[in-house]
């Protein structure tokens, strides 16, 4: 709401409150970042039916883009879509994606990211200068060498790891 206070004074602000809300609703965030030149995971949306293996984020009121859940068989399907629609009563985000792949969480601080997401350092400058979020969960799906975003998330500070905190402080020390 401080995003939006200052915007309706006039004030320039970064990240934008387009930007925010964009960005922390998978389908938003996969098109904005599509057409920012950033690989995606190709996605759909549906009430019902999801092919596997595939990720899932719910697109409700309540949902989180930080909640997914990958389902890799039909039991497994059928209960999280009842979990994620409420038992049909809103659509869910879909991501299918090859049986091999795997699933990468990293942290992105202004754009830069601690030792153990080096492979995807330059997506997070991408992601950064797009949606502009100083601190944010990105969600990737690796197949072979490429990644694709999946999604971001918020990230809450007491969730980072020693080297994402030191990378933090480094930042903001040299403002």
């Amino acid at each position: 709401y401080t995003i939006l206070s200052y915007e309706l004074s006039g004030k320039n602000v970064r990240p934008a409150s387009s930007a925010v809300l964009d960005a922390y609703v998978v389908p938003m965030c996969l098109e904005r970042a599509k057409r920012g030149g950033i690989p995606v995971a190709e996605w759909g949306i549906s009430q019902g039916y999801v092919p596997l293996p595939s990720i899932v984020y719910g697109l409700n009121y309540f949902a989180t883009s930080a909640d997914f859940f990958l389902v890799t068989d039909d039991e497994k399907a059928k209960e999280v879509i009842a979990h994620v629609t409420n038992k049909g009563k809103y659509p869910f985000c879909y991501q299918k994606i090859p049986p091999d792949a795997t699933i990468h969480s990293c942290v992105s601080i202004f754009g830069r990211t601690a030792d153990s997401c080096a492979a995807i350092a330059g997506l997070a400058e991408k992601i950064y200068q797009l949606f502009s979020i100083p601190l944010v969960t990105m969600v990737f799906v690796k197949t072979g060498d490429e990644y694709l975003l999946s999604s971001l998330s918020p990230t809450k500070y007491s969730r980072i790891s020693i080297d994402e905190r030191e990378l933090l402080t480094a930042y903001l020390s040299h403002q």
